[in-house]
């Protein structure tokens, strides 16, 4: 290709500066000059330590299927081998790659369907699980709660009765726990308590630590309380749909409803107190306050006074009556994702509803329901393969050595990976389908109850605040345009006192608590 040259008047000297236009296309972006040397970047490190681990990890399952083993029960299937491989592939893909994580999922489930290692027909049933149903119509009525504004008028009436900072910090807590039952996803609850913090934080603009620690307040505790609810998180139905394809009963709605508020509720209010005591002096705790209704007005455009709407009345009394039939299901026998389709629909009704269903079906969150269809169908194939119950006695299969105190050193153990399992694998349905299948198959030979561990495991994984980018409500508090919140190092001070007091309050409800109120810990 050429190029030509024209000249034009410099503006410093007045000389003619040569102009040059290229026909050359510009190079893309990222894309270095053929004459850049390749240097290595620290950032790759990680990336390459991992690929190695995955590549020993997958020569160690080949030979564990093809190579002479000294027993035939300890030989892994070569259906669990290709399936383990494939699994490894995709958790190394979601750790260090930029592609998403529900492409992933799908892309893994369509390489096992197209090696046999299950069937189509596997793969598109979990499209119709019930409680892909049950998540979508919730999604769909919490749209039409939050148009009218009902949950945002109700949180600042609440919050506005705060007379004093601790005060004002438990009434948050409050209800942003009640909020597990109203919006089925921790990304929805963060999307909605983001406007009530950004008028709060304004009106104390002068209280600089205060704001800071209402920042970490919010995402802390939206994520640990989503254990009070079934649908708090996709890894409760990931959780419950492993053990009901491993042959045990599963959790509904009411039965996780029992042993997950509990935990909820004290570890939200533990948390909250955590945060007073690092990031608040003892005369920022003590300090009064006097949020009114109408200083919060002068930050939002929605108005908080006055008589409830049309909407917001309709919106209060649909979203009591489907909780209460969840809670009762026992008494009429209706299913919980047919309780939801029915609360949808009247929340979508020509004559009643709250919204469209045109609008209210935009904000559910397609690439999520996918993504735990997905991780259903990996699931499935970990148990069905054989590979789970093999890997579950090659990785954790040395606590049984443990002698009588075995039981509890595989809790103990399970609980600790689940804490920490937030660092390497970013998606709480990710690590729910990686560590269930594992637990609920080592479980029974260790004389530990499968529910129970599978129950502790998936409230372990509640804890991810170490990093920005552990959770999306940690994501969306970090960065709030015009307010100062948090900085990572804020985040690791939080973390290095939360997670060891997180494990020991899953261990102590594991081997007290829910015992005492019906989930026993031990076969």
């Amino acid at each position: 290709m050429s190029s030509s040259a024209t000249s034009s008047p410099s503006p410093e000297s007045g000389e003619q500066a040569p102009v040059r236009y290229a026909t050359t296309p510009p190079r893309p972006p990222g894309l270095a000059p053929k004459d850049t040397p390749i240097t290595w970047a620290k950032d790759n490190v990680p990336s390459i330590v991992g690929a190695v681990l995955l590549l020993a990890f997958v020569a160690w399952c080949a030979f564990e299927a093809f190579g002479p083993t000294p027993a035939d029960d300890a030989r892994l299937p070569a259906q669990g081998a290709l399936t383990l491989a494939v699994f490894a592939i995709a958790i190394w893909l979601w750790i260090f790659s930029s592609i998403g994580d529900t492409y992933v999922a799908l892309g893994a489930a369509i390489v096992l369907v197209l090696t046999g290692m299950l069937s189509d027909s596997q793969l598109f049933s979990s499209l119709g699980e019930d409680t892909v149903w049950l998540l979508l119509a919730a999604f769909v009525i919490a749209a039409g709660v939050t148009a009218t504004g009902l949950s945002t008028r109700a949180a600042v009436y609440i919050v506005t009765g705060a007379t004093g900072v601790r005060q004002l910090v438990y009434l948050v807590t409050g209800v942003l726990v009640a909020t597990a039952f109203a919006i089925p996803s921790t990304s929805g609850r963060a999307a909605l308590a983001l406007p009530i913090f950004v008028a709060l934080a304004q009106a104390l603009h002068d209280r600089k630590r205060l704001v800071l620690a209402l920042s970490l307040l919010f995402p802390s505790v939206i994520l640990l309380s989503a254990v009070a609810s079934y649908l708090g998180a996709g890894a409760h139905i990931i959780t419950s749909q492993i053990l009901q394809t491993s042959g045990y009963e599963g959790f509904s709605f009411t039965t996780w409803l029992i042993f997950g508020l509990p935990l909820a509720v004290v570890s939200s209010y533990a948390c909250a107190e955590l945060i007073m005591w690092l990031f608040l002096d003892k005369e920022g705790r003590s300090q009064k306050l006097d949020v009114s209704v109408e200083k919060l007005e002068e930050h939002t455009s929605m108005p908080l006074t006055g008589p409830l709407t049309v909407g917001q009345s309709r919106a209060a009394l649909l979203t009591l009556a489907v909780v209460l039939l969840w809670c009762t299901e026992s008494l009429h026998g209706l299913h919980p994702a047919v309780v939801a389709l029915l609360g949808a629909l009247l929340a979508t009704s020509p004559g009643y509803g709250l919204v469209t269903m045109g609008k209210a079906l935009k904000t559910v969150p397609w690439s999520m329901l996918l993504f735990m269809a997905a991780t259903l169908t990996l699931g499935t194939a970990l148990v069905e393969s054989g590979a789970a119950d093999w890997l579950a006695h090659r990785v954790l299969g040395p606590v049984s050595d443990a002698g009588a105190a075995a039981g509890v050193v595989f809790v103990v153990v399970v609980v600790v990976m689940s804490t920490a399992a937030h660092l390497i694998i970013q998606s709480r349905s990710a690590r729910s389908a990686v560590l269930i299948p594992i637990v609920v198959s080592l479980a029974p030979g260790i004389g530990v109850d499968p529910m129970a561990a599978a129950f502790a495991s998936t409230a372990a994984a509640g804890f991810c605040h170490t990093l920005t980018s552990s959770a999306k409500p940690v994501t969306l508090f970090s960065d709030v345009e015009g307010i100062e919140t948090y900085q990572p190092k804020d985040l690791l001070r939080l973390s290095a006192f939360l997670a060891p007091v997180m494990v020991g309050m899953v261990l102590f409800f594991s081997f007290v608590i829910w015992p005492l109120m019906g989930m026993p810990l031990f076969l």
